[in-house]
C-alpha cells in the first residue's frame, strides 16, 4: 500500500473504512508515512457509521465526505486533450515491484465502445453481472463496455456466488465475465442451471488451467455460450475474444480476434539472433506482439520500462508466447516466463499438462522446469480426483509412449492443491513456487 501511495503520486485517498470490517484504516496506519507525503484529502464512504478517527499518517488532512460529492452537481467541462493521462493500472509484481501502468483518456473510451460492440452489450435488453473489482482492468474494462453500450449493470461489492446467481434471476442479467474459478464456484451453486440459464455468454479467463473445456460443456448445458478473452494491463482487458458462436474446442482457447479492427497481433521469434524482430508465419509459435487503441500510453515515471516494452513501430512486447492461424486470429498459450527449453526446444508446459490430465485419475496439471543431472526437465504437480491415487511409474511409461522423449517428466508429483495468488484480475497459480518446489523435490531424490 505504501508503495501504491508513495510511488503513485496519491494525493487523494478513497475508502469506505467500515466496509466488510477488513480495517483499511488499520493497513494505511500500518504503511511508512513517508509514503504519505503528497497526500492533501481523504474521502470517506459510508452508510450511517460514525466517522472514525483516521490514523497519525492522515490525521490533519482533508476530510470530505462521500455523500457531499453525491449532492454536488455534474461536472460538465469537456476532457481537454483525449492524451492526457486518466487511469493507473499495476502489472501483477509477483517477483519485484508492480510497474504501473498509465493510459489515456482515449484509450480507455474508444476499447470501451469497441469492446461493448464485441461483447454483444448493444444489442436488445444487454444488462451485466459486475462482479469483478474495478482496481484491476478485467472488472474495469466490463464496467466500462457496459456504460459505454448504456446496459445495465448489477454490481457485487465482491464476489459471493449465491449473491451473484440471485442477481443474474432478479435483473434478468444477460452477460458477465468471469475466472474460471468464479465460474466453478457459480457451477457448483447452482448445479442444475436455473438461476445461470438467463445468462447468454461469459467471457472468461482461465488462471487455474489454460484450457477449461469442462467448464465450456458445462455451461453450453443451460445455453450459456463461455468464451476466451486475451487481455493485460497494457493493452487493457477483452483486447481479443474467441466468438461466442464459435464451436467449443475454439471458445476454450485463450486468444480470439483483436475487438478494434485496426488492432494488429503479430508473433515474433522467441529466442536466437535477432529475436523480437523475425516476424514468423502463421501456427509457428513465438512471443506475441500487440497494437490498437487500447494500448497503454507509457509505465508511469519510467521511460527506461517503457522502452523495453515498445518496439520502435508502436507494438508492445507482451512477453505471453502464441500463434497466428490462418484466418487472422491468435491462440494464447502460455507467458514467456513460463515456457520451457527442454532438449534444447522452446516447449509450452500446457502441452504437458493436457496429456497429464488426459491421464485416469488425475484432474489438474501443473508442469515447470527444474534442473537436473542430465540437464533442464519438465517436473508434474498434479490434483487428484476423489479416490485415485498417482501410479508414477505407469505414468511415465505412457509419457515415454506418447511424447517426445525430452518432454516426458521426470517426476510427477500429488499435491492436495496448487500454490495461489489473488490479484486484482482473479486468482493465479504461483509457478515461481511450484519451480522451487519442483528444484528441493528432484535435488531430495
Amino acid at each position: 500500500m505504501a508503495d501504491l501511495i508513495g510511488r503513485g503520486g496519491v494525493r487523494t485517498i478513497v475508502l469506505w473504512p467500515g466496509f466488510k470490517g477488513l480495517g483499511f484504516l488499520d493497513t494505511l496506519a500500518a504503511a511508512d508515512p513517508a509514503a504519505f507525503a503528497a497526500v492533501r484529502e481523504v474521502v470517506l464512504y459510508d452508510e450511517g457509521e460514525a466517522r472514525p478517527p483516521l490514523p497519525p499518517v492522515l490525521a490533519d488532512r482533508r476530510i470530505v465526505g462521500y455523500s457531499e460529492l453525491a449532492a454536488a452537481a455534474p461536472h460538465c467541462g469537456a476532457v481537454r486533450d483525449a492524451g492526457l493521462g486518466a487511469a493507473v493500472f499495476t502489472t501483477s509484481g509477483t517477483t519485484k515491484a508492480p510497474k504501473f501502468v498509465l493510459h489515456p483518456h482515449r484509450s480507455l473510451t474508444v476499447h470501451a465502445a469497441h469492446s461493448a460492440a464485441a461483447m454483444g452489450y448493444c444489442v436488445g435488453e444487454a444488462a451485466t453481472l459486475q462482479a469483478l473489482p474495478f482496481c484491476g482492468v478485467f472488472g474495469f474494462c466490463q464496467a466500462m463496455a457496459s456504460l459505454a453500450a448504456a446496459a445495465p449493470m448489477a454490481l457485487e461489492p465482491f464476489f459471493d456466488p449465491e449473491s451473484a446467481l440471485d442477481a443474474i434471476a432478479r435483473h434478468r442479467l444477460t452477460a458477465t465475465n468471469a475466472t474460471d474459478d468464479m465460474l466453478e464456484r457459480l457451477l457448483a451453486a447452482d448445479p442444475a442451471g436455473r438461476r445461470l440459464a438467463g445468462l447468454r455468454r461469459c467471457g472468461f479467463a482461465a488462471f487455474k488451467a489454460p484450457e477449461r473445456r469442462d467448464l465450456v460443456d458445462a455451461y453450453d448445458r443451460f445455453g450459456v455460450r463461455l468464451h476466451g478473452l486475451y487481455g493485460m494491463s497494457e493493452v487493457q482487458a477483452l483486447y481479443a475474444m474467441r466468438g461466442a458462436d464459435d464451436p467449443p474446442e475454439q471458445r476454450v482457447l485463450g486468444g480470439g480476434r483483436p475487438v478494434a479492427a485496426e488492432a494488429q497481433v503479430r508473433i515474433v521469434a522467441a529466442d536466437g539472433a535477432g529475436a523480437g524482430e523475425r516476424i514468423l508465419p502463421d501456427g509457428e509459435a513465438g512471443l506475441i506482439e500487440a497494437s490498437g487503441p487500447s494500448r497503454m500510453m507509457a509505465y508511469l515515471d519510467d521511460p527506461a520500462a517503457t522502452d523495453a516494452a515498445l518496439t520502435p513501430d508502436g507494438f508492445l512486447r507482451t512477453g505471453d508466447i502464441g500463434y497466428r492461424d490462418a484466418d487472422g486470429s491468435f491462440v494464447y498459450l502460455t507467458r514467456a516466463g513460463d515456457v520451457m527449453r527442454l532438449g534444447g526446444f522452446l516447449v509450452s508446459p500446457r502441452e504437458i499438462e493436457a496429456f497429464l490430465e488426459d491421464q485416469p485419475g488425475i484432474e489438474r496439471a501443473q508442469v515447470v522446469e527444474a534442473a537436473t543431472a542430465d540437464g533442464p526437465r519438465a517436473v508434474g504437480f498434479v490434483t487428484l480426483r476423489p479416490g485415485a491415487e498417482l501410479d508414477e511409474p505407469a505414468l511415465l511409461g505412457r509419457g515415454r509412449a506418447a511424447l517426445a522423449r525430452y518432454k516426458v517428466p521426470v517426476r510427477v508429483f500429488a499435491v492436495d492443491a496448487f500454490p495461489t495468488t489473488e490479484s486484482a484480475n482473479g486468482m493465479k497459480i504461483q509457478r515461481a513456487v511450484l519451480r522451487a518446489e519442483a528444484a528441493r523435490r528432484v535435488a531430495a531424490g
